[in-house]
């Protein structure tokens, strides 16, 4: 599967709500004005998981239901910049979890933020797009966020978020609380985040009961926060990615053969960016091929770009972030690097894939 760019991805949503409430923008998902609006992003809510188990979350059940398809590779921070800016991952250039920085033979983390010893990324030179949230707030909209306040200030939200008034909230009650406040003062294009649900299907799996637990706080989030709004509001609900339970892991890190001409491995388990030794690049593709055929879609960067993975285009100067080689496994294989990804190896459940179950997000919606 290929992302349905242009015509129902994450990325063209935000063009859509900013269309809804009035300003001049494309609307290629059709919605419907209204006086303000707002989303509820939940991390890790596939459309697949969610008709999997309804009978968990019967208020998201019952709700007006189409499917978007989130970008390439299916992980948090290419959803957010393309939900943030409204461009494809080909344009705004968030292209995995884990990207070289191009000539600077490292890696740079892109949720956490980090670099190597203690170098530091401008979040405006790594993400230069204008947000939507900018956008909106030129125009008079008030623009929020409400989430955790650990994430306030991060690099990661002054990439994709800037323009916003960020408001602080910890528990679901607290978060419902501040998006009715942000909601009663006028035109307003709301944001709140919940990642529980993708940090518990991480660690014990999507469908375990953890899971389940997390899906009905999720659930019940969405009712109280439709059954609190103000006439002339609509209220969406979607997420930026699926999952998968992984079935078999290979250590990448621990076969000869899969490290032979690789200079660093970034990405993730079910995406990985894979960079090659000068020279090098295309004995790695052969080998990842034959290593991984029948489990693994590996192709060159040119392949992955040409494909449309990305987008219809991917700006030159964000070609070297992608990999030499990309792999990304089609059955329920992780691909783990335990000695510089400790934590993701021992994981349950994954995503990064262009599988039906990490692709396909929900668009629920109710309007007052």
């Amino acid at each position: 599967m290929v992302p349905g760019y242009g015509g129902g991805t994450l990325a063209d949503l935000p063009g859509s709500l900013l269309a809804a409430l009035g300003m001049r923008a494309p609307n290629p998902l059709a919605l419907e004005p209204a006086e303000r609006v707002c989303l509820f992003l939940v991390d890790g809510l596939g459309a697949e998981l969610l008709r999997a188990h309804a009978d968990a979350a019967p208020f998201l059940a019952s709700l007006r239901d189409r499917t978007l398809t989130a970008g390439f590779p299916t992980t948090t921070v290419t959803s957010l910049c393309s939900l943030g800016t409204g461009l494809t991952p080909g344009e705004h250039g968030m292209l995995g979890l884990m990207l070289a920085v191009p000539g600077a033979g490292h890696l740079f983390n892109c949720l956490r933020w980090t670099l190597p010893d203690g170098q530091t990324m401008d979040p405006y030179a790594w993400q230069p797009a204008e947000t939507v949230y900018e956008r909106a707030t030129r125009a008079g909209i008030d623009s929020v966020y409400v989430a955790p306040a650990e994430f306030e200030g991060t690099g990661l939200t002054r990439a994709v978020y800037r323009g916003v008034r960020y408001v602080a909230a910890e528990s679901a009650d607290e978060r419902v609380a501040r998006v009715h406040e942000a909601m009663r003062r006028g035109p307003a294009h709301v944001t709140v985040y919940y990642g529980d649900l993708d940090a518990a299907g991480h660690m014990t799996g999507w469908g375990s009961e953890e899971w389940l637990r997390r899906l009905g706080v999720v659930d019940g989030m969405a009712q109280r926060i439709a059954e609190g709004l103000p006439p002339g509001s609509a209220f969406y609900v979607t997420a930026d990615h699926g999952m998968v339970n992984a079935g078999e892991k290979v250590d990448a890190e621990c076969v000869p053969e899969l490290t032979a001409g690789v200079a660093m491995l970034g990405g993730e388990a079910r995406a990985r960016h894979v960079y090659a030794e000068p020279g090098a690049a295309g004995q790695v593709l052969e080998t990842w091929r034959g290593i991984f055929e029948g489990k693994a879609w590996v192709v060159s960067r040119e392949e992955a770009v040409e494909s449309g993975w990305f987008g219809p285009r991917v700006r030159d100067a964000w070609l070297e972030r992608i990999g030499d080689v990309v792999a990304v496994p089609h059955t329920d294989l992780a691909i783990t690097a335990p000695s510089n990804h400790p934590v993701e190896a021992i994981f349950t459940g994954y995503h990064g894939s262009l599988t039906a179950a990490e692709l396909n997000v929900p668009l629920l919606e109710v309007r007052t």
